[in-house]
Formats: C-alpha cells, sequence, structure tokens
C-alpha cells in the first residue's frame, strides 16, 4: 500500500471511509496479485472467472451476489412479477456512469440486447443468461419491464451475470472495449488501464451509488507463475494475493506479517470426453473407434480416479472429492448421488466389458496456469488412467491456447473447471451439458447430448416453485450423473493471502474484488 499525505483526502475520507480510523487521513492505493489474466474488457464477451472477477469491480447488474452467491439489489431496487412472463424492475436513482451519463433504463434495454451481439465468436458466452428474455421496454426513465418466453424463475441469477453498459455504447465492438473505448459502467471503481497479460488498472469511483472504495487506485498485477506471485507476496511488493499455492499455504499461515483467508469454493474441476465423434483425434480403440463414447469406459475412467489422494496429496486438503457439478448447500444438490468409488478393479472390468480388455490409446489435455495445480493434478489423473490398461499422455498447455483449442473441438478428453456462476445447478449444468446449440451449451467441450437431460434441465428453467424446481434439478444431475455427460473430479477451495493490516472477507465465487478489502 502506499500512502500519500492529503489533507483534502483527509476531509473527504472522514465522511466516506469512517471505519478506517487513522488510515482515513492518507490517500491510498492497493495492489493485488492475480494468478490469471483478464482476456478482454468487455464484460459481456467471455463467461470465464478472471473476466467476470474484474467486470465486477467495474460494471453493476440490475441484481449483484453477495459472498455467497445470493442476490442482492443493485441498480434496481426492488423487482416483482406482474404474471408469470412479465417482470417489474424499479431502478435505482441519481446513479452516475463513470462518463457523469446519468443511468436510466434506456441504459438496461440496450446492456441487454447487446448480448448476443457480443457474444459472437466467444468461447463461451452470456448468450444463455438472455435466450428466455423476449422482450425489454423501458416504461419510465426507473421502471423496467422484462418478458420471457415462458416462466423464468432464474431470471434474477441470470442477469445477475449482464452487466449494464450506457445505452450510447450498445453497438461498441469487444475490439473497441478491449483497446479502452467504452469501458463504463457504473462500479465502484473506473477503467484505467488495461495491459493484457501484465496487469490492469483501476481508480476509485467517487460518484458511486454505494458506500466509496476505500482504495484511491488499484493496481492488479498478473502473476501466473504461482512461485513468483507468493514471492512478491512474500517480499511486500503486492498488498495481496489470491489462490495461494498448496505447497505454501502452511508457510504463508506462519507468517506474522500475512493472514491466509480460506473460503469454500463453488469451482468443480470436472472432465469432459469426446462423447459426439465416432473417430477423435487422441482416443482410438484397437479398431481406430472411439471408446469415449461408451458408458462403461466413461464409469471405469471415473472409478480409476483416486479423488481423496488428488486432494490430499496434491491439493494439500485444499478441496473436496466430487460426484457432481454442484457442492453441498447449494440449490439443486442431491444427495442421493454419491462419489465414485476409487475401485480400479471394477474400472478394469469394466474396461473389458467394454471391449477394451487391454486399454486403448489416449491423449489427455488440460491446462497449465488456469487452475491451482492444474498441470500436477492433470499428471495424476494420467497417471491413475495409465494404471487400468489406458496407454496415456498427458499434453498440457497455456490456458490461453488450450480453451481456444478444445473450443474447436481439437482435443478428446480435457480436463476443465466451472463455477457455478449463477447459485444454482442450472448455472453449471446448462452451460457444460445441455445440447449444444446456438444459445445453448456454449461450454459443452464433449458435446454430450440427452434430451432427457435437456427436458428436466428445462423444465426447471420454467418453474416458479422452488421445490418442483428443484427435483427438476436433481433429476437432470442424475440423468447426466449416470451418463457421465462430465466426470466430476473436485471442488476448489479459494484462498487469499493479505497484509496483516487488511481484511478480506473471501467469496465462494472466488472472486478478487477489493471493493471489499478493507484497512483495519
Amino acid at each position: 500500500m502506499k500512502f500519500v499525505k492529503c489533507a483534502a483526502v483527509l476531509a473527504a475520507s472522514v465522511f466516506a471511509v469512517p471505519f478506517a480510523g487513522i488510515g482515513a487521513a492518507y490517500a491510498k492505493d492497493l495492489t493485488v496479485g492475480l494468478a490469471a489474466s483478464t482476456t478482454s474488457m468487455d464484460p459481456q464477451f467471455y463467461v470465464v472467472g478472471p473476466n467476470s472477477a474484474m467486470a465486477r469491480n467495474i460494471f453493476d447488474g440490475l441484481v449483484n451476489q453477495d459472498d455467497k452467491q445470493r442476490i442482492q439489489p443493485a441498480l434496481a431496487l426492488s423487482w416483482k412479477t406482474i404474471d408469470d412472463t412479465t417482470w417489474e424492475f424499479k431502478l435505482r436513482p441519481n446513479v452516475k456512469f463513470h462518463d457523469g451519463s446519468d443511468f436510466t433504463a434506456a441504459d438496461v434495454v440496450a446492456s441487454i440486447k447487446r448480448v448476443p451481439l457480443a457474444s459472437k465468436n466467444s468461447p463461451s458466452s452470456f448468450a444463455a443468461y438472455v435466450k428466455a428474455i423476449t422482450e425489454v421496454t423501458a416504461v419510465d426513465p426507473l421502471t423496467v419491464h422484462i418478458k420471457t418466453a415462458g416462466p423464468t424463475p432464474l431470471l434474477l441469477n441470470n442477469l445477475s451475470r449482464i452487466a449494464i453498459l450506457p445505452a450510447k455504447d450498445e453497438a461498441v465492438t469487444t475490439e473497441e472495449m478491449n483497446a479502452g473505448k467504452g469501458v463504463i459502467g457504473t462500479g465502484p471503481f473506473k477503467f484505467t488501464s488495461w495491459t493484457p497479460d501484465d496487469n490492469v488498472v483501476v481508480a476509485r469511483n467517487d460518484d458511486y451509488w454505494g458506500e466509496k472504495a476505500s482504495w484511491d487506485k488499484v493496481t492488479f498485477k498478473v502473476f501466473k507463475n504461482a512461485s513468483a506471485r507468493v514471492a512478491a507476496m512474500l517480499a511486500g511488493d503486492v498488498d495481496m494475493i489470491e489462490s495461494i499455492p498448496t505447497a505454501d499455504t502452511r508457510k504463508m499461515q506462519a507468517s506474522d506479517q500475512l493472514k491466509v483467508v480460506n473460503v469454500a469454493g463453488n469451482r468443480i474441476m470436472y472432465l469432459h470426453m469426446d462423447q459426439a465423434r465416432e473417430e477423435s483425434p487422441f482416443a482410438k480403440g484397437p479398431d481406430g473407434k472411439n471408446p469415449l463414447l461408451k458408458a462403461d469406459v466413461r464409469r471405469a475412467l471415473s472409478m480409476s480416479l483416486n479423488r481423496e489422494a488428488i486432494v490430499d496429496r496434491i491439493m494439500d486438503g485444499q478441496g473436496v472429492p466430487a460426484g457432481q457439478l454442484v457442492p453441498e448447500g447449494y440449490f439443486g444438490y442431491d444427495p442421493s448421488i454419491k462419489v465414485d468409488a476409487y475401485d480400479p478393479n471394477k474400472a478394469k472390468e469394466l474396461l473389458a466389458k467394454a471391449g477394451y480388455p487391454n486399454g486403448f490409446s489416449l491423449t489427455f489435455h488440460a491446462s497449465n496456469d488456469r487452475y491451482p495445480n492444474d498441470s500436477k493434478v492433470a499428471q495424476a489423473i494420467g497417471q491413475f488412467f495409465s494404471r487400468i490398461g489406458i496407454k496415456t499422455e498427458v499434453a498440457t498447455l497455456p490456458g490461453s491456447v488450450f480453451f481456444t483449442r478444445a473450443s474447436n473441438l481439437e482435443f478428446s478428453l480435457i480436463m476443465g473447471g466451472a463455477a457455478v456462476e449463477t447459485g444454482e445447478a442450472s448455472g453449471v449444468l446448462g452451460p457444460i451439458l445441455e445440447t449444444f446449440g446456438e444459445k445453448a451449451g456454449q461450454g459443452n467441450r464433449g458435446r454430450y447430448s440427452n434430451p432427457e437431460f435437456d427436458k428436466a434441465l428445462n423444465d426447471a428453467r420454467s418453474t416458479l416453485d422452488d421445490g418442483k424446481r428443484e427435483e427438476l434439478l436433481k433429476k437432470a444431475t442424475e440423468i447426466a450423473m449416470t451418463d457421465l455427460g462430465v466426470i466430476p473430479v473436485f471442488y476448489l477451495a479459494n484462498t487469499w493471502a493479505v497484509k496483516k493490516d487488511l481484511s478480506y472477507p473471501g467469496r465462494s465465487d472466488g472472486y478478487t474484488l477489493p471493493y471489499y478489502v478493507k484497512l483495519n
């Protein structure tokens, strides 16, 4: 943190940040070490954690999610359903965009209409979050009506993912935003600059509608190398870091200069398998065909995994073995679905039953800089596959290359991570398991498809009754986990380290949001 004595700041800060005590007498900068780079400054382009987290610093939605992903009022103060397909939102008055213009209903209309345009050529688009919306109307400057094709009980969850921009920027392109044009929101910080793969700089929005941020300027520095990120923290070059490497957790906890924050996360690490092609580029049986099309093979792969060992030995306990896509406590979690037990002998029997008593050849692809220990986890998974007779090679790539190629279906079996972005099961079931289409299954890189799953999921999306909707989500989960449309491996924990004079509550979504970093 950089402190600059300033009488003018003192006068303003006494009222703006009374909780900061004597620290309010200083202008304050914060430097944050990030584990992954923001790949676009367009908040409506690409559904991926680093981009969504960065967008939350600059943009608001009609509603936002709190640290447990519960829906909170943001640019909408209140809402109600007029009928099963019409929602009315009353907007927050006297809100200014970063360019000084007034926020009105017209901005909501334009922002929602922009999403399909911004989604073109996206590796994983926001289109799924607005596909149920058929009409958005500005009733008056502070009232919006949103009509949906049918009952849409998760509209609020979906809208929490949609950043609101000025209406005048409806036509601004992703390329223009990446060049710094039109990166204008209503959030607690204003965009200053972005150097890809290096840093993002934001400045406090003194006209923010909520409590003002504690920090005059925040510099986000990218440290993809975990050791470099830890070294920067220990040297005092940054004030906080995210994603503490598991091997360094105890060392950082022992430091009297630091505090470690560790909270349960919402991100599932899973395996996606090619389930669409008879011949797959990196999975070949003796006949040259794709073994991953067979359910017994997919179950054998799952049963070959010692998830507990992966969590204990590689993740240093920072994770929970998974048998489905949402963690316990989230809406749609099914307690009857258990984690596949580690049973290599049974896995070998299933391979033989499927016609592969001597295994088959497989190259397994994963990222090596996107998730904690992703390369090590991938190597361990490859070893488990090899132990049941599958001739496995492991190839890891930088995330910037891996995800693009995976979306282009260049691989046969991949490891990915998916966060429950909406706070309930459909938010992850849809993107990675729904039948791929123009506005569906955008993250379905294995092209799994089951009409019964799609029906249960879509019925849940249109059921307003919470109890019935949850049962439908459980049904969809049961279908997908019986098929093993994907193989769940484990849920990640979220960790941060902060200097001892700072506090951060942590978040289940893993976002690093300096707005919530406080000076003790």
